[in-house]
């Protein structure tokens, strides 16, 4: 059994987490993703579930800035879970007077997955950015009579008793959220899972056609990228690094070779993972993931 960091139960993460995983393993509660993304890196759990990207509001730069700057832990696998959030709250205090309703509680991305919603029906409401769905739950669950509710998940609202005010509240019917295990100890696939491949390419300084130079690596390989994005190295402005997650894996012939000519003309390259990867098609449920530990 594995002890994996995940924040608050009844979130995003934990819902996920459950998804993939199954209930056979210690999930460790943290209120915050830093204490998530420390708990494995000190040894306290194996594993930390971290939410990295989503189909409306793209990146969770603060999410892969810990990954690249604070924390040393490889990506082991990665899942894409359909984020649906809910309206939250209680049904003896808001009825379906919504002009009660004061104020909105959830975590930045998953209010910036409803704001169509919330111009349209709650207009006047006063939004507060916390520091996820379960815990805006818990805090309107803590705070009866004073016109709060929350946008969150059907597992947040069971975990505290709250009732769902309105369902599937989100903009977007295909709106899915991109997560990875991250930890020192690997995962055994199924059967079922695509190779995938993470790494950062650090340009040297003053180098005209530098991601040309890059990308022409990859292409007359015909090697697919199914993301780049540029990031700030912080360490000088207008200095960057290239993410980029590549659809195959480390050890192929034709990925390693294009790593060795990128690395002579003198970029850096650093591995942040080669692991399964499974889409919302790919995962078959009943299939059970190998957690060494």
């Amino acid at each position: 059994m594995a002890r994996i960091a995940v924040l608050p139960e009844g979130s995003v993460s934990h819902e996920a987490a459950v998804y993939l995983l199954g209930q056979g393993h210690e999930f460790v509660h943290y209120k915050l993703i830093s204490d998530v993304f420390r708990a494995t890196a000190d040894g306290i759990t194996e594993y930390s579930v971290i939410p990295i990207e989503n189909t409306i509001e793209g990146s969770v730069n603060l999410h892969m800035d810990w990954l690249v700057h604070e924390v040393d832990l490889p990506f082991q696998v990665e899942w894409a879970f359909p984020s649906i959030q809910n309206l939250i709250g209680r049904q003896e205090e808001v009825g379906h007077d919504w002009s009660r309703i004061r104020k909105v509680l959830s975590h930045p991305v998953a209010m910036a997955q409803c704001l169509q919603f919330l111009r349209n029906n709650l207009p006047h409401v006063e939004q507060e950015s916390v520091s996820s769905t379960s815990e805006a739950v818990r805090m309107v669950k803590n705070s009866p009579g004073q016109g709060l509710v929350a946008i969150g998940t059907l597992l947040g609202a069971k975990t505290h008793q709250l009732d769902v005010l309105a369902e599937q509240v989100t903009d977007h019917d295909n709106n899915f959220t991109r997560f990875v295990l991250v930890g020192n100890h690997p995962v055994v696939a199924t059967e079922h899972a695509r190779s995938k491949t993470t790494m950062l390419i650090m340009m040297p300084e003053d180098f005209p056609g530098a991601l040309h130079q890059v990308l022409a690596a990859f292409a007359w390989r015909k090697i697919n990228l199914s993301r780049i994005e540029s990031r700030p190295t912080k360490r000088k402005l207008g200095n960057y690094y290239f993410y980029m997650d590549i659809e195959m894996p480390l050890n192929a012939v034709l990925l390693q070779s294009a790593i060795a000519e990128i690395e002579a003309l003198g970029f850096q390259v650093r591995i942040l993972g080669s692991y399964p990867s499974y889409s919302s098609e790919t995962w078959v449920h009943g299939d059970s993931l190998n957690l060494e530990v």
